[in-house]
């Protein structure tokens, strides 16, 4: 298979922002600046990449990895493929328990790829599936529950015949619309241990770009969330471009409104002095058409129009899958930006912290922390956590250390002088907040997770083909970063609600015979090949499986799952357990409490090509090839990967 461009990979996915520049005016230091600080070149090199760790990990760190019991995996690895179907290593099984167009209520009607429509679109299972969680139902809670399935953006060139790029009709851009938000979908598994869906469980539920959602907190009712449709400012029009997200201790998930720029078109035709359109500028948002051109059918997407809409947009959501009367709630407390990932943690305090991404190069990473503390079997307390708290973004120290930097109105210079007359104004314009602050700009910070014994944080950085050496500094260590890295964070204290923490860099990935790769100092002749790592989980004992997201491009091979231990003989060495079909990414690997069972989301199989000419005809065998739920098993129920 030919190595797909980047190109071809981003137009739906993030709208161009991957090649073109946002209004960012922060300057990075020089790499010399940076040594200067510290060390000399040859000796920061020789820190990231020889077998000694740049930090010597706490005591505290060692005893806990230790008990978590990290060790290698027993399985023998896939390899890198180009082949149209999901391989995993021999002794497991793969089924599809849902995919694009699956009815999920009595009276949806079938999938009818000849003739989409956006009245079934809204009944049945959404486009591209991102983050994927598992709540269970009922008591064992190990082979019953509900499925929370982000559906991020669509593919209309895969979803209709002969798509007219430029001119959709309003049927199409009514479908795609319906086809975004998430998924609640009952699952269970039968006696043979094949996972099925649930047509017609009470818990079903579709939440689409027309679904009505509640801004809370700071930004709430802001004069520039305020539209000619909703002069509140509070009640919006459904959720874009859900990538990654979390679950919270209260039984809610969290989905996060990514690559919401693309949607929106016009902005240059505010003017000039208003000081809108420069926001929207940092956030990317075109001066002209947008690519979809939705603004064609849906005035609310013509910010010359509607120049408030599109801070409706770039939001964590808060929703309730036991509930579907529930109203998904923004909470603007948590900041707007291209959020990826909303990892929550409960401090010993029981105060809650929620970290995330930008997922854009050279953005930030931020967390969150909760004025009020969590209250457990206390639901209606609990879910008001997300709407008072301090937003902090992310500057890592030449020497290992880090600082988190509080996002507050009147800290530095957050104020009037800046643009910044409140929190609300901070919260609005999260990017230029953080820009001001002097963050750390990142290689597109991905899912960030915490380990679940250490709590030590793991931070993925995708890629970043854009850095220059001039802009090269040790938390992104490598000049056109086409392979990623992860960054390991230890919190002052192992208090995630500290502001200040070390830092070292994990993995720096690619191919293992490149010499900018390191593995956390494990043989690199025994490691996978792995690119352009995007999400992240944990298993029982700690080990770290690491979903891709442009592997075809980077590698020239598809996309796939790994697995790496982060603690004792075997931690950095990466095997990979899961390849994907053709033009696909990976997503959202959740595992069920009794980890018998991993479920991965296989998004946009076939991207890159077209419906008459189709790279992929997964799952099915047929065109068009559809985004999936995939569960994988032991074939004689034992843990994945034990």
């Amino acid at each position: 298979m030919e190595r797909l461009p980047f190109l071809q990979m981003c137009r739906w996915k993030c709208g161009w922002a991957c090649r073109t520049e946002t209004a960012n005016p922060s300057q990075a230091p020089t790499l010399e600046q940076v040594l200067q600080e510290a060390f000399t070149r040859r000796e920061f090199l020789r820190g990231i990449l020889g077998a000694a760790i740049v930090l010597g990990v706490p005591e505290w760190f060692r005893r806990a990895a230790e008990a978590s019991g990290g060790t290698g995996v027993p399985f023998i690895p896939v390899g890198l493929s180009r082949d149209d179907r999901v391989a995993v290593p021999s002794g497991y099984l793969t089924r599809v328990v849902v995919r694009w167009g699956d009815p999920l209520f009595r009276d949806a009607p079938p999938f009818n790829p000849e003739r989409l429509q956006p009245e079934a679109q809204a009944t049945q299972f959404g486009y591209n599936c991102d983050f994927v969680s598992f709540l269970p139902l009922g008591r064992r809670g190990g082979d019953r529950g509900l499925l929370w399935v982000n559906h991020e953006y669509t593919n209309p060139e895969l979803m209709f015949p002969g798509y007219p790029a430029g001119r959709p009709t309003r049927e199409m851009v009514d479908v795609e619309i319906a086809a975004h938000g998430g998924s609640v979908v009952e699952v269970r598994a039968g006696s043979d241990g094949n996972w099925v869906y649930v047509r017609e469980s009470r818990f079903n539920r579709r939440v689409t770009g027309e679904t009505l959602c509640l801004m809370t907190g700071p930004a709430a009712g802001h004069e520039w969330t305020r539209t000619q449709e909703d002069p509140s400012g509070v009640r919006v029009r459904g959720t874009l471009n859900n990538c990654a997200g979390g679950v919270t201790p209260w039984g809610t998930v969290l989905t996060c409104e990514e690559n919401f720029h693309q949607y929106f078109g016009n902005a240059g035709q505010l003017p000039a002095d208003d000081p809108r359109r420069r926001v929207h500028a940092r956030y990317g948002i075109p001066g002209g058409a947008s690519e979809r051109r939705w603004e064609l059918h849906h005035p609310r997407f013509d910010v010359g129009r509607e120049p408030n809409e599109p801070f409706r947009f770039g939001w964590v959501v808060e929703v309730d899958p036991y509930d579907p009367t529930f109203v998904p709630r923004k909470r603007t407390a948590l900041g707007r930006f291209k959020h990826e990932g909303a990892t929550v943690v409960v401090t010993r305090e029981r105060r809650v912290v929620v970290y995330s991404g930008d997922d854009e190069r050279f953005e930030y990473i931020y967390k969150f922390v909760s004025s009020k503390t969590f209250r457990p079997g206390d639901r209606a307390h609990n879910l008001t956590l997300l709407d008072e708290g301090t937003l902090y973004v992310a500057r890592f120290y030449p020497d290992g250390t880090g600082e988190w930097l509080p996002l507050t109105f009147g800290n530095g210079p957050l104020t009037p002088a800046n643009g910044f007359r409140s929190q609300a104004d901070v919260l609005l314009n999260t990017r230029g907040a953080a820009d001001l602050l002097g963050a750390t700009r990142m290689d597109r910070p991905e899912d960030i997770e915490a380990h679940p014994v250490t709590g030590t944080v793991y931070a993925v950085c995708t890629n970043n083909d854009r850095r220059t050496l001039a802009q090269v500094d040790p938390a992104n260590p490598r000049a056109v970063n086409r392979h990623g890295h992860i960054l390991e964070i230890f919190e002052a204290g192992g208090d995630h609600a500290a502001t200040r923490f070390r830092w070292q860099i994990f993995l720096l990935c690619g191919n293992p015979a490149d010499p900018d790769t390191y593995f956390a100092g494990y043989p690199k002749e025994r490691v996978s090949p792995i690119s352009c790592p995007d999400n992240i989980v944990f298993d029982r004992v700690g080990n770290l499986w690491i979903a891709t997201d442009g592997q075809p491009a980077a590698l020239g091979y598809n996309d796939g799952l790994y697995v790496v231990p982060v603690s004792g003989s075997h931690r950095g060495r990466v095997w990979q357990f899961l390849s994907g079909p053709l033009g696909c990414e990976i997503c959202g690997p959740e595992f069920t409490p009794d980890f018998r069972t991993l479920f991965v989301a296989v998004q946009h199989p076939g991207e890159g090509g077209t419906w008459e000419r189709p790279l992929s005809r997964w799952p099915d065998g047929a065109v068009p090839p559809r985004p999936s739920v995939v569960a994988v098993r032991h074939r004689e129920g034992r843990e994945v990967g034990s």
